[in-house]
Protein backbone atom coordinates (compact mmCIF):
# COMPACT_ATOMS: atom_id res chain seq x y z
CA UNK A 1 0.00 0.00 0.00
CA UNK A 2 1.45 3.67 -0.85
CA UNK A 3 1.17 6.87 1.34
CA UNK A 4 -1.57 8.11 -0.02
CA UNK A 5 -3.78 5.20 0.13
CA UNK A 6 -2.65 4.44 3.68
CA UNK A 7 -3.61 8.41 4.39
CA UNK A 8 -7.53 7.30 2.61
CA UNK A 9 -7.99 4.43 4.34
CA UNK A 10 -7.29 6.01 7.36
CA UNK A 11 -9.66 8.83 6.94
CA UNK A 12 -12.22 6.87 5.90
CA UNK A 13 -11.64 4.33 8.96
CA UNK A 14 -12.11 7.44 11.00
CA UNK A 15 -15.16 8.70 9.77
CA UNK A 16 -17.24 5.18 9.57
CA UNK A 17 -15.95 5.10 13.19
CA UNK A 18 -17.24 9.02 14.11
CA UNK A 19 -20.38 8.05 12.34
CA UNK A 20 -20.94 5.13 14.60
CA UNK A 21 -20.17 7.00 17.93
CA UNK A 22 -22.42 9.63 16.72
CA UNK A 23 -25.55 7.47 15.93
CA UNK A 24 -25.13 5.30 18.88
CA UNK A 25 -25.22 8.59 21.27
CA UNK A 26 -27.79 10.78 19.25
CA UNK A 27 -30.38 11.66 21.98
CA UNK A 28 -33.80 11.08 20.60
CA UNK A 29 -35.56 14.14 19.40
CA UNK A 30 -39.00 14.66 21.35
CA UNK A 31 -41.83 16.39 19.16
CA UNK A 32 -44.12 18.56 21.03
CA UNK A 33 -47.51 18.79 19.95
CA UNK A 34 -48.18 22.39 18.15
CA UNK A 35 -50.43 23.96 20.38
CA UNK A 36 -53.62 25.31 18.82
CA UNK A 37 -55.18 27.49 21.12
CA UNK A 38 -54.48 31.05 19.43
CA UNK A 39 -55.80 29.64 16.26
CA UNK A 40 -58.96 30.38 14.82
CA UNK A 41 -59.81 27.30 13.25
CA UNK A 42 -63.21 26.88 11.59
CA UNK A 43 -65.45 25.56 14.62
CA UNK A 44 -64.47 29.40 16.96
CA UNK A 45 -65.18 30.96 14.17
CA UNK A 46 -68.91 31.07 14.63
CA UNK A 47 -68.60 33.41 17.19
CA UNK A 48 -66.70 35.97 15.57
CA UNK A 49 -68.45 39.03 13.44
CA UNK A 50 -68.54 39.66 9.76
CA UNK A 51 -66.54 42.71 11.09
CA UNK A 52 -63.73 40.56 12.83
CA UNK A 53 -64.03 38.02 10.07
CA UNK A 54 -62.98 40.65 7.66
CA UNK A 55 -60.06 41.68 9.94
CA UNK A 56 -58.96 38.06 10.72
CA UNK A 57 -58.90 37.37 6.70
CA UNK A 58 -56.94 40.49 6.00
CA UNK A 59 -59.04 42.09 3.81
CA UNK A 60 -58.54 45.56 5.04
CA UNK A 61 -54.96 45.18 4.43
CA UNK A 62 -56.02 45.67 0.76
CA UNK A 63 -59.22 47.27 0.93
CA UNK A 64 -58.27 49.62 3.64
CA UNK A 65 -60.09 50.55 7.25
CA UNK A 66 -64.05 50.56 6.67
CA UNK A 67 -62.99 48.97 3.30
CA UNK A 68 -63.12 52.73 1.33
CA UNK A 69 -60.33 51.13 -0.89
CA UNK A 70 -56.75 52.12 -1.82
CA UNK A 71 -53.94 51.57 -4.14
CA UNK A 72 -54.44 48.35 -3.84
CA UNK A 73 -58.39 47.27 -3.90
CA UNK A 74 -61.12 48.92 -4.73
CA UNK A 75 -63.62 50.07 -2.21
CA UNK A 76 -66.32 47.92 -1.15
CA UNK A 77 -69.34 49.84 -1.48
CA UNK A 78 -72.42 49.28 -3.95
CA UNK A 79 -71.71 45.47 -3.70
CA UNK A 80 -75.20 44.10 -4.07
CA UNK A 81 -75.52 45.80 -7.44
CA UNK A 82 -72.48 43.89 -8.47
CA UNK A 83 -73.44 40.62 -7.07
CA UNK A 84 -76.04 37.90 -5.79
CA UNK A 85 -75.05 36.66 -2.21
CA UNK A 86 -74.55 32.91 -3.95
CA UNK A 87 -72.01 34.75 -6.59
CA UNK A 88 -70.13 36.71 -3.85
CA UNK A 89 -69.49 33.69 -2.02
CA UNK A 90 -68.43 31.74 -4.93
CA UNK A 91 -65.98 34.85 -5.80
CA UNK A 92 -64.65 34.97 -2.37
CA UNK A 93 -63.92 31.04 -2.42
CA UNK A 94 -62.42 31.36 -6.48
CA UNK A 95 -61.86 35.54 -7.29
CA UNK A 96 -59.68 33.67 -10.62
CA UNK A 97 -62.73 31.83 -11.94
CA UNK A 98 -64.17 35.72 -12.56
CA UNK A 99 -61.52 37.27 -14.02
CA UNK A 100 -62.80 36.72 -17.62
CA UNK A 101 -65.21 39.13 -17.15
CA UNK A 102 -65.08 43.09 -18.29
CA UNK A 103 -65.53 44.34 -15.25
CA UNK A 104 -62.16 42.67 -13.95
CA UNK A 105 -60.33 43.74 -16.95
CA UNK A 106 -60.62 47.14 -15.65
CA UNK A 107 -59.90 46.26 -11.93
CA UNK A 108 -56.61 44.76 -13.27
CA UNK A 109 -55.79 47.83 -15.04
CA UNK A 110 -56.78 49.65 -12.21
CA UNK A 111 -54.69 47.81 -9.81
CA UNK A 112 -51.70 45.97 -11.52
CA UNK A 113 -49.56 43.18 -10.10
CA UNK A 114 -52.37 42.96 -7.37
CA UNK A 115 -54.38 39.73 -6.86
CA UNK A 116 -57.38 39.16 -5.05
CA UNK A 117 -56.68 35.45 -2.69
CA UNK A 118 -59.11 33.00 -2.80
CA UNK A 119 -60.69 32.02 0.71
CA UNK A 120 -61.80 28.49 -0.57
CA UNK A 121 -60.16 27.23 2.71
CA UNK A 122 -62.46 29.16 4.79
CA UNK A 123 -65.83 27.52 6.06
CA UNK A 124 -68.58 28.75 3.75
CA UNK A 125 -70.85 30.04 6.79
CA UNK A 126 -67.55 32.72 7.26
CA UNK A 127 -67.71 33.74 4.13
CA UNK A 128 -72.06 33.66 4.04
CA UNK A 129 -71.51 36.14 6.97
CA UNK A 130 -68.92 38.29 5.01
CA UNK A 131 -70.82 38.30 2.15
CA UNK A 132 -74.62 39.44 3.79
CA UNK A 133 -72.35 42.40 5.50
CA UNK A 134 -71.06 43.53 2.44
CA UNK A 135 -73.89 43.38 0.41
CA UNK A 136 -76.00 45.24 3.34
CA UNK A 137 -73.49 48.14 2.55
Amino acid sequence: MTKPQIWVASFLVLFILLFIIGRITKEEEIFKPISTENFNDQSSSEDLTAEELIANFGCTNCHGVGLNGTKQGPALKDINQKFGRGELIAYLRNPNSFMGSERFQKYREQFPGVVMPNFGNKDVKDLGKIADYLLER
